[in-house]
């Protein structure tokens, strides 16, 4: 490790949780006094003492809230929570009185306007702005204006709500068992689900948990059915019922959002909300989604016809969701000789991440050095400088690769600082991953299943369009780009997991050395499509949720409500208790409300793109510096144009179907 050449750094153990929300009430003010000043300038109102005054006065603020919100997802306690919940409200009322603000929006009006000798990343953030003051109500009747503040302040609150009673649900349930219970499951995870016990202090022999590194192995493996019923009851059923119940927040965050986008014009949230969307439209989205649900359910239908023969053979008759991954994998298996669990000693995370430096110096020129010196917020934490070939300092890179208490379950990237200004104002990002993959044990480093290698590689690509962001104004650098843009660069990362030449540059078997043999590259390769089908339909189906509770005031109803919307994805009959909606943090936490489709939107995009350095060479450096541009433009463009600016026209979407196999029967 070296000492960090970049004194910035997050202000991790800085402050307490509550001297952090003092710090953010007092940004507030700072920014609010700024906002005023910016307001009630006496000089006419022009591009830098307008907009860009505006884009940096809530600098300090940004900092302070990227931290307490980043914290209360990768490493809660109470104190977290009640600050959370405590300023939550205060940003709320505070953005509204910003776009709210009558003398402030008649000063940008006035710019957009004019317009004036802008070049084009101005006018970008120019419109940018504008655009965003329409849609947050600075036309609205001032007597309605109250109404708006309350449902953004609620909405603020609930969506905290919502997360927390997610992670409560996901932390209470334990399975405890005999390690005679856990036949079937892989060595590894048998020794995971006895060093779980351990730490969680179980009198039990061995526990599995709702956290995907144990969920996931255990509903894939366990050879006792009425367990994985169980597991899969129980996470399924998360946040559906009893304390932590979501269903009526579920309802309420829906109508909310209804009455919001009344309120502001637009027929419903969707309408709202694809405004700003590659999609446009609810029509074009829906049109999209049943094209690929046409093309989808006869290879689904024949993957599931086979899962139920073979599940037959074992005398299972009745075919439930607890099955299909079981079968899936035995299918699998039989198929292309490829066992996923035997592949996880080829994936030491420590060879995994020297691999993906080599990949990425290799495309871009990147280099990585991990810091011995900077602060962190958890132990586990390891953190990166990037520098490029000029050895100039592009930003930080933080991993927080392990499951513990007050971690949410999953896998993201987030950003604590996004790049901004230029020269000698410039501003490198921080950026963060955060993962659950299985820790150490044993003696024996992480190892991971060829998924938890996409998930890092997928979040890398996102990592990559924050720290490789070139430009002056934050707001339009890395991943602030339309939500269904936003997956391309993370989807695309994943298509190098099955090139032969990179994983051969690393996949080493972590005890012998041995090099991943050829024919299980052969196999991966080969096995990319496998139950492709199911999983696409799996996407629609969450999509089509999605888009139903955002079309309309959504429903108290929930369980018949998500039947209905889900049918025309549904491949096996539903399982009376469970929901998706309850824990459906992507759509009630996050920032995927009538956007869960962008990933199958995007897919198509990095479908195509991918197509590209398979057409000139994966390592042609010509097209790696397109694709690098494409990653250092971020919004400072319209999607469409930075797509074209990369490819030289718009994206093909059959190169998805080519590669996914949904053109022609799988064998």
């Amino acid at each position: 490790m070296i000492e960090s050449t970049n004194a910035e750094a997050p202000l991790f153990g800085k402050y307490s949780p509550d001297e952090l929300r003092i710090a953010i009430v007092e940004a507030l003010k700072q920014q609010a006094e700024r906002i005023d000043e910016i307001a009630e300038n006496r000089e006419p109102a022009d591009f830098r003492n307008t907009l860009v005054e505006l884009e940096n006065s809530g600098t300090h603020l940004d900092e302070r809230s990227a931290l307490l919100f980043n914290l209360h997802s990768a490493d809660t306690n109470d104190e977290i929570e009640r600050a959370v919940e405590a300023v939550s409200p205060l940003l709320a009322e505070h953005s509204n009185n910003i776009l709210l603000n009558p003398k402030l929006f008649a000063r940008v009006k006035s710019v957009f306007e004019a317009q004036g000798d802008l070049d084009q990343v101005e006018r970008r953030l120019l419109e940018k702005v504008y655009r965003g003051f329409l849609r947050n109500g600075a036309l609205l009747a001032p007597d309605l204006q109250p109404e708006l503040r309350a449902i953004d302040q609620r909405l603020a609150l609930a969506a905290v709500e919502f997360g927390q009673n997610v992670l409560n649900a996901t932390r209470a349930y334990r399975l405890e068992l005999r390690k005679e219970q856990l036949l079937g499951l892989p060595e590894a995870m048998i020794e995971a689900a006895v060093q779980r016990a351990q730490e969680l202090g179980s009198a039990a022999e061995a526990v599995i948990t709702l956290d995907q590194p144990s969920y996931q192995p255990a509903l894939t493996y366990l050879e006792d059915r009425a367990l994985r019923e169980q597991l899969y009851r129980a996470y399924t059923g998360r946040a559906a019922s009893g304390e932590f119940d979501n269903r009526k927040l579920a309802s309420e965050i829906a109508e909310l959002r209804y009455k919001r986008a009344r309120l502001l014009g637009f027929e419903n949230h969707a309408d709202f909300v694809l405004q700003e969307r590659m999609a446009g439209s609810i029509e074009r989205l829906e049109t999209f989604l049943n094209e690929l649900l046409s093309k989808a359910r006869p290879v689904a239908e024949r993957e599931i016809a086979e899962v139920r023969s073979l599940a037959a053979t074992g005398g299972v008759n009745d075919l439930k969701p607890w099955d299909t991954a079981y079968y899936g994998e035995i299918l699998k298996k039989q198929r292309y000789d490829i066992d996923s669990e035997n592949l996880r000693p080829f994936f030491a995370l420590p060879a995994v991440l020297d691999g993906l430096f080599r990949l990425l110096h290799r495309l871009y020129g990147l280099h990585f050095a991990e810091l011995s010196d900077v602060p962190k917020y958890h132990a586990d934490v390891v953190v990166y400088e990037l520098r490029d070939l000029e050895d100039r300092a592009l930003g930080l890179l933080y991993f927080d690769f392990f499951p513990r208490k007050g971690k949410r379950a999953g896998a993201w990237m987030t950003s604590y600082r996004e790049a901004r200004g230029s020269g000698v104002d410039e501003k490198r990002p921080w950026i963060s991953i955060v993962c659950n993959f299985n820790p150490p044990s044993a003696g024996k480093p992480s190892l991971l299943s060829f998924d938890e290698l996409r998930t890092l590689y997928h979040e890398m690509g996102h990592a990559l369009h924050g720290l490789l962001a070139k430009g002056p104004y934050a707001s339009l650098n890395g991943t602030n780009v339309y939500w269904d843009f936003v997956e391309l660069p993370s989807q695309f990362m994943e298509n190098w997991c099955f090139e032969p030449e990179v994983l051969r540059s690393f996949a080493r078997h972590e005890t012998t050395g041995e090099a991943l043999p050829l024919e299980m590259i052969s196999a991966i390769k080969a096995s990319a499509n496998h139950m492709i089908g199911l999983q696409t339909m799996r996407q629609i189906g969450f999509a089509l949720l999605d888009l139903e509770w955002h079309r309309g005031l959504g429903s108290n109803a929930v369980e018949e409500f998500e039947a209905r919307a889900t049918a025309p994805a549904q491949m096996l009959d539903r399982v009376e208790g469970s929901l998706i909606s309850t824990s459906f943090s992507h759509i009630f936490q996050g920032g995927y409300s009538a956007g869960y489709y962008s990933y199958k939107w995007a897919e198509v995009l990095e479908a195509d793109a991918f197509e590209a350095f398979v057409e000139h060479g994966l390592f042609d450096e010509t097209t790696a510096l397109k694709f690098k541009k494409l990653l250092e433009t971020g919004g400072q463009a319209h999607p469409a144009e930075v797509y074209r600016a990369f490819r030289g026209r718009d994206a093909d979407p059959e190169a998805l179907m080519r590669r996914s196999g949904l053109t022609t029967p799988t064998t």
